[in-house]
């Protein structure tokens, strides 16, 4: 999308729950990298860390290490399942682009042929212009609602309330976008919110059921799941911190429960997963599996985009320029959740990485940053064994 350093007493409880990370199948360099995920919990004082490896070869090796709660001590396992946060914008993206080849969606097609027609919709900054070219890659110049303050004031006041697609809209009306439609960029829930009512208008179907339809079960990512409820099975408790901007909460979970519905989030994220999915996912996404592979040099044509080193944004897809090569893929954000994950082209595996915590005080090392050195030792490893 957002915080208090913990306590002597949980810090001390939180020590003695971690031991050695859990590894779920043998990477290559399995004890480095459980050696690497303990030190950093014990080092940042993060409750917990998963880590999952999509290998050039097929195979996928999850690893966790730390607490899934920080009351219990109850541990971390590879098949413990977090929210992505905007991660979840490649999946609604990929179906958009099946779409696209199957000739129902064109990229420089104006969203008013698909939209045009609902009452909201000449309320719309942009609406008169805007293409779903521009939606998938952030230069629509329509703004984010779920920072509003008026949408924040109201999850706050309402944690449990389900939104409509045009009630999120409704924040956005009758604010001057920040620049025309095509000239500049500006990163956007909303725009993938409006992706997927364009993929419910074409397919005549719910947009998580074409995902589940067309990517998850063709796929085999049986540990993904839709996080449109409060109940997310298999989800392990977050800690969003004291300076979360989605509510007083600091621990994401009570009773089993989320203390918030995530159901707001939709099309611009939208889903939970293991961090071993999520990694064989962003392979799969990267190596033309998800959608015809003609349209990925498409998908990685970028627009600039003050997302990291050298930057870029194309259709769903962040680009950039890590220490240790060229890095495909997406970031997210959801309260107590943080993922990153990103394909190596240059290598040809993946990395995701989810940490239960979005609290800044403990994040000094940032996830991107740990994924990045991750990537180092695998890299060296894999040149050693060529």
């Amino acid at each position: 999308m957002g915080i208090v350093r913990a306590g002597v007493t949980l810090l001390f409880m939180m020590t003695l729950a971690i031991g050695p990370a859990d590894v779920v199948g043998a990477p290559p360099t399995g004890d480095e990298l459980t050696a690497y995920l303990d030190s950093l919990v014990a080092e940042m004082g993060i409750p917990g860390i998963t880590v999952g490896v999509a290998w050039p070869d097929g195979s996928v090796t999850g690893l966790a290490a730390g607490v899934a709660d920080t009351v219990t001590a109850a541990r971390l396992g590879p098949d413990s399942r977090m929210l992505q946060g905007s991660v979840g914008k490649t999946y609604f993206g990929a179906v958009a682009l099946q779409l696209v080849a199957e000739g129902r969606i064109r990229l420089d097609d104006r969203l008013s042929r698909y939209l045009g027609d609902e009452p909201w919709y000449p309320r719309l900054p942009n609406g008169a212009e805007v293409t779903i070219r521009q939606l998938m890659s952030h230069t629509s110049g329509i703004v984010r609602y779920e920072f509003n303050p008026a949408f924040l004031e109201d999850l706050r006041a309402e944690p449990m309330r389900t939104f409509s697609p045009t009630e999120r809209l409704d924040y956005l009306f009758g604010f001057d976008p920040p620049f025309a439609a095509g000239e500049g960029w500006e990163y956007s829930d909303t725009n993938f919110i409006l992706l997927a009512m364009v993929i419910e208008d074409v397919t005549g179907a719910a947009a998580y059921d074409e995902i589940q339809r067309r990517l998850l079960d063709s796929l085999g990512l049986s540990e993904t799941i839709r996080s449109d409820a409060p109940s997310v099975y298999g989800l392990v408790n977050g800690y969003a911190g004291s300076q979360n901007p989605f509510g007083v909460f600091d621990a994401t979970m009570e009773h089993g429960r989320l203390v918030f519905n995530p159901q707001f989030e939709w099309g611009g994220g939208g889903f939970a997963s293991t961090a071993g999915d999520l990694a064989e996912w962003t392979r799969h996404v990267h190596e033309g599996r998800a959608f015809d592979e003609t349209l990925l040099d498409e998908m990685h044509q970028g627009t600039p985009a003050p997302l990291g080193p050298e930057a870029s944004y194309g259709l769903g897809v962040i680009m950039m320029q890590l220490s240790h090569g060229t890095a495909w893929g997406h970031s997210g954000f959801m309260p107590g959740y943080r993922t990153e994950a990103y394909y190596f082209p240059d290598h040809g595996f993946a990395i995701a990485v989810q940490i239960n915590t979005t609290d800044n005080s403990v994040l000094t090392r940032s996830p991107l940053r740990i994924l990045d050195e991750l990537a180092g030792r695998i890299i060296t490893d894999l040149e050693e064994r060529s």
